[in-house]
């Protein structure tokens, strides 16, 4: 093997790359086992060590430290069907932000224009804006939008002259502001929220995608994002005002606390860590914790808000009156809502924090708002601001913001900063503080700057919070899944479980059938899982569920290089080839079957990780990188072992006495019996079309829309029982679905009621429906927040809502997918071929897969014990399929290709004969490794993935069939055609 030197210097550093990357994972486990041992199963406890650890290096490499923040954020994240939590897709109302724009014109070609759009949008692909501008035309074929849009505010963008497509430009360039922005405030809430590893994203036609894994209250999250953003502009009181009331707000909470009026939820004193611990850091933070407690009882308030003072004790001139850590705010915010506190504090006084930690502590600023309107309400609120920029400052490198205001805001901004001067005006959004610069002049025109320490960044985003202030652009949740805590953490075990299953019983199913070369091989797919771990944990990736399978199944399907290869292998060595050079001519015979295999597959991964969302993307993910790795472990680190042992003059069997011969000389007619397949084909299909028009499909919430919820009994109850007590309610009484899921204390169930609604309470007024009609089934009595969160792993374990146009976007997009991944696959294949024949072999192959596990799904919903929805999993599922049986097709067409140009005379019947006879060894090996992993997966992966493992497990059977008995036979049909004319 050349070039040795190169594959051993890239296996070791990919290996140490990897490594270091998984490093970082161990070590969290390892301070987080610490935190658990240590609070013996309080998590408050374990809650404030871990806190207390956020800046603590934990992880030394030498050259570089890492905080177990730092160490956090590198660890292979796991995701929400794993640990727990919520993910939501969020809809930002871009036809709110076109209606503002407008000045909410009443203008009826307008109006109807909005409500033909609004219509539209629940079946079509192309964003609102476009939408709008089409109704526009149809309603009012003569219509100038400009008329409608020459506001005051866009007076200086769109003149009376404007064409209808230059209005539209200038209203997308609004839109987006506004969108950014409403990203900008749903990142500052979820930052402000307190959740570990939040992900947000955003995505097309103005939705943003939010994950906030280990969320506990998912209700409270729904209000959070969906709240409109509100900008206003308040004095403040200053430091030395606020300074003696916060002086009586402590003194008052010491009184309290020495009568003991107070309870534990109020001032939780730190539990103070025993003397059992080993010493070093952990004495440490046990002696602070007896300090701070000490602290607690006689400066309550001040232990936890550190005012604003200089080294004498006095307040400084500030608009910032104390500081306070981020893990003392809820605290400080309960006491200040004491009834006792609340009287110390005047009504005109409303405490709010900084919108980011002042410091690397998370340390945050507290200001008290100067609330002197009778209505509560701000004097000047964002409605006001026309236009602001980000600009780098004239001195220093910091940035600014420079705001114009309309003129009745210039008025009131005028008023405002002549009566403020040498006083400080907070710019507040969403009830926090963004800037609070003092006042130094009165600003008569409208046009200020803020100057707060701003990156260019930071600028640019609070420009867009003032230049979008004025527009209304709420967020609505169109797909919302809550996963509970103990479903994640019975997902991991038995995730974890199936794929060590699965793991080992390829490397057994090796071991056995290739014996000597099968361990060799079986050491390559553990350095293949090492590395895909490794890169995985490098890219950010999130490990799902279906990641998992995504995993065990690459490495499943791992083998199959190593099949091919050690196959061309016995044949060298059948033709008398001595083993050195045997190896040498398996691996080069064997390069063009495996590429082009892989290629195929890797073209339905990357269609996959286009038009998927969420876990399908997780399963493509760990689909592409696993055949990048696999194909470098199995070319490269195979030929290594194999190389290294021929040149210490080792043998190396590839088989044993009962694999020795398998399959060896077989000599069948397939070309032959070719019309006996395709009636078998026929019939199939058309069962399957019989029962798709029929009995249907059964689809999952992604398709259709609507709620699904899965429901843990303390107790056994039949489905019908469930059925019965919701339909008793009118919101249930039609539309609703109960199903067996996993063991029979669980039920999953489906609802149309208010699908397509949104509000702020409407998942609470369902939960409280289900609640009432099904809480009579458990045997001991629960409790509605029981009920709701899981607390003792009964009551709902997770929850999906998909509102109709999302549905409707999946929907299209799955279709989509797969016929793109069937035109790039044909695409490839006559590129690859040199002929339009393989092609249509190849593709009325996969159509006739596809369509056939289709029709199993219908034939078998609601008869087999598990769930079989067509949802994204079976879409992602159908698509594997199709790489699969390609990848098949596509080794028998490269053998066929070679016994052309190696027997030019020979018949072209009996060349493929000859092809699919020599490779049957390997079709039957690839799809029991395969099916092997696969059938680990079903037995012990978990209900959530059963129906998704079924329809992959079906299509490797159908594909391995139609690749011997559909694709070859119609492809030289097609060349007998092609001779006849």
């Amino acid at each position: 093997m050349q070039n040795k030197g190169v594959i051993k210097f890239l296996a070791i550093i990919l290996a140490l790359a990897c490594l270091y990357q998984l490093s970082f994972t161990v070590v969290t486990k390892n301070v987080e086992k610490k935190a658990n041992e240590i609070a013996l199963g309080n998590p408050i406890v374990e809650a404030n060590y871990l806190d207390s650890m956020k800046n603590q290096v934990v992880y030394n490499l030498g050259f570089i430290n890492y905080t177990y923040s730092e160490v956090k954020d590198k660890e292979l994240n796991l995701g929400l069907d794993l640990r727990g939590g919520m993910n939501v897709t969020l809809q930002i109302s871009v036809k709110d932000v076109i209606i503002a724009l407008a000045d909410n014109t009443r203008n009826p070609e307008f109006n109807q224009a909005i409500e033909l759009a609004t219509e539209k949008q629940k079946s079509s692909r192309n964003d609102f804006i476009s939408l709008f501008q089409e109704s526009y035309e149809e309603i009012a074929p003569e219509g100038k939008l400009s008329k409608l849009f020459s506001t005051y505010e866009l007076r200086e963008s769109i003149t009376p002259t404007s064409t209808n497509d230059e209005v539209i430009a200038i209203i997308r360039i609004n839109a987006e502001s506004a969108i950014a922005n409403s990203y900008n405030v749903l990142r500052n809430r979820i930052d402000r929220f307190g959740v570990a590893q939040p992900n947000i994203q955003r995505l097309d036609n103005g939705r943003i995608l939010v994950e906030l894994p280990g969320v506990k209250d998912p209700e409270r999250v729904s209000k959070l994002l969906q709240g409109t953003a509100l900008l206003e502009f308040w004095v403040v009181y200053e430091n030395q005002e606020v300074f003696p009331m916060l002086q009586s707000i402590n003194t008052r909470l010491a009184e309290l606390n020495a009568s003991q009026e107070t309870t534990e939820e109020v001032v939780e004193v730190e539990e103070v860590i025993t003397e059992e611990t080993d010493g070093g850091l952990l004495k440490n933070i046990a002696d602070s914790t007896t300090i701070a407690t000490q602290q607690l009882k006689e400066n309550p308030f001040f232990a936890l808000v550190q005012p604003a003072v200089d080294q004498t004790g006095a307040p400084y001139k500030s608009g910032v009156v104390g500081y306070i850590q981020a893990k003392d705010t809820a605290k400080v915010f309960k006491i200040l809502a004491m009834p006792q506190i609340k009287s110390q504090i005047p009504r005109t006084v409303k405490f709010m924090l900084s919108v980011k930690p002042i410091d690397e502590q998370s340390t945050f600023g507290l200001y008290a708002i100067n609330v002197a309107s009778k209505d509560g309400k701000a004097t000047l609120d964002g409605g006001a601001v026309t236009e602001a920029r980000a600009e780098y400052s004239q001195y220093g490198s910091s940035a600014e913001v420079i705001m114009i205001m309309n003129p009745q805001g210039a008025r009131t901004w005028a008023k405002m900063t002549s009566e403020n001067i040498n006083k400080f005006i907070a710019v507040v959004l969403d009830g926090t503080v963004y800037s609070c610069p003092s006042v130094n002049t009165e600003i008569p025109n409208g046009v200020s700057t803020i100057s707060g320490d701003f990156t260019i960044n930071e600028a640019t985003d609070l420009a867009n919070v003032l230049k979008s202030g004025r527009l209304p652009a709420p967020a609505t949740i169109v797909q919302e899944t809550v996963v509970g805590p103990s479903l994640g953490k019975e997902s991991i075990e038995s995730g974890i479980f199936s794929f060590v299953v699965a793991f080992v019983l390829v490397l057994l199913y090796m071991i056995f059938f290739y014996s000597t070369a099968g361990l060799m091989s079986s050491i390559a797919l553990i350095a293949n899982l090492f590395f895909l771990l490794g890169i995985l944990a490098s890219f950010g990736a999130v490990l799902t569920l279906p990641g998992i399978a995504g995993i065990v199944l690459t490495m499943g399907m791992a083998v199959d290089a190593n099949v091919i290869i050690y196959e061309r292998i016995k044949e060298e060595l059948a033709v008398g080839k001595p083993l050195s050079q045997a190896v040498r001519d398996g691996f080069s015979n064997a390069y063009s079957a495996i590429l082009d295999g892989n290629a195929t597959t890797f073209i339905t991964g990357l269609v996959l990780f286009s038009f998927g969302s969420g876990p399908v993307q997780g399963f493509a993910t760990t689909l592409i990188i696993g055949i990048i790795t696999s194909l470098f472990t199995s070319i490269f680190i195979t030929r290594l072992l194999l190389s290294s042992r021929v040149d210490f003059g080792k043998n190396i069997a590839f088989y044993n006495k009962y694999t020795k011969n398998f399959l060896k000389n077989i000599k069948f007619d397939f070309v032959g019996k070719r019309k006996i397949a395709y009636i078998i084909s026929a019939v199939m299909i058309l069962i399957s079309l019989g029962s798709l028009a029929t009995k249907g499909l059964s689809y999952g919430v992604d398709f259709s829309g609507g709620r699904t919820y899965v429901i843990r009994f303390d107790q056994d109850v039949e489905a019908n029982n469930v059925r019965e007590a919701l339909s008793d309610n009118e919101a249930f009484s039609s539309g609703i679905e109960v199903k067996q899921f996993g063991n029979d204390s669980q039920m999953r169930i489906t609802t149309q009621y208010k699908h397509s609604e949104e509000g702020e309470g409407i998942n609470e007024e369902i939960n409280h429906l289900l609640y009432d009609e099904l809480g009579s089934l458990f045997s001991t009595p629960i409790t509605y927040i029981e009920f709701t969160t899981n607390i003792n792993e009964f009551g709902i374990l997770s929850s999906d809502k998909v509102g109709p146009s999302i549905a409707h976007d999946i929907a299209v997009n799955s279709f989509i997918a797969v016929f793109i991944s069937l035109f790039a696959i044909g695409l490839y294949i006559v590129l690859r071929f040199r002929g339009y024949a393989w092609a249509c072999g190849g593709v009325i192959s996969l159509f006739h897969d596809s369509i056939i596990t289709v029709g199993v799904f219908s034939l078998l919903w609601g008869i087999l014990p598990f769930d079989l929805d067509i949802n994204q999993a079976f879409i992602a599922a159908i698509l594997t399929i199709i790489g699969y049986s390609i990848n098949d097709t596509v080794v028998i067409f490269d053998r066929i290709r070679e016994y052309r140009e190696l027997f030019p005379k020979r018949a072209m019947k009996d060349n493929i004969n000859s092809a699919i006879n020599s490779t049957l060894a390997r079709t039957l090996n690839t799809a029991g490794s395969t099916l092997v992993v696969l059938i680990a997966i079903f037995l012990f992966g978990g209900e959530v993935i059963r129906g998704f493992i079924f329809a992959l497990s079906f299509g490797v059977i159908i594909g391995t069939y139609s690749s011997i008995y559909v694709a070859t036979p119609v492809a030289y049909d097609f060349f007998k055609k092609k001779d006849r004319n």
